[in-house]
């Protein structure tokens, strides 16, 4: 906040000229404007009391002609020293409320979760399950194979031409994939209904 003015060149100038000129200037009024002339600075008061003695005087200089090149004084704004307690007990609260939000954060998070779909045992159970789906279809296909081979093998006994052998392979293999589905049917749906 500004209690004082920055005092220019035309002040100096204009109190040097009053105090040479002026010989019957009283001896109050020359200590205060030989004082006024040394400063850089006029504090608000100082002013007042010198344009009080101006006018007591008689003297028709006004102190705003003085004052005309002179500048409001803005001293700079020191910040005060921050309390070293205060600084401690703002970053206690300020790492407090960072933990609380990290744990606000991650408290849905398991750590042995593998991803998005559930933890490693879910995964596990995936695993067998698949590897029990490949070792079914594996067998199936086999069992579907073996069939048909055995068919066209035991069929050269009954037929001669290759025509008739390979379809009454293929019609064992049907015969036998079908009932292998029937029973792979039946077992999926016991183990479904377990669940």
């Amino acid at each position: 906040m500004a209690s004082s003015f920055t005092v220019g060149d035309k002040f100096r100038e204009r109190v040097r000229v009053l105090l040479e000129n002026e010989t019957s200037v009283k001896p109050g009024l020359r200590e205060a404007l030989e004082a006024v002339r040394e400063q850089s600075t006029l504090s608000f008061k100082e002013a007042r009391k010198l344009h009080r003695l101006l006018e007591e005087n008689g003297y028709p200089v006004c102190l705003h002609e003085l004052m005309e090149d002179s500048t409001l004084y803005l001293p700079k704004y020191e910040k005060p020293p921050r309390n070293p307690q205060l600084v401690a007990r703002l970053e206690k609260i300020k790492a407090k409320l960072a933990n609380e939000e990290y744990k606000r954060i991650t408290r849905n998070v398991n750590p042995q979760e593998l991803n998005n779909h559930g933890t490693l045992a879910d995964f596990g159970r995936q695993v067998r399950s698949v590897k029990a789906v490949v070792v079914t279809v594996f067998n199936f296909l086999v069992t579907v194979v073996a069939a048909f081979a055995c068919a066209y093998l035991g069929s050269q006994y009954i037929f001669t031409e290759t025509t008739s052998r390979v379809i009454s392979a293929v019609i064992a293999a049907s015969v036998v994939g079908l009932a292998e589905l029937y029973v792979l049917v039946r077992t999926m749906e016991g183990e479904l209904g377990e669940l």
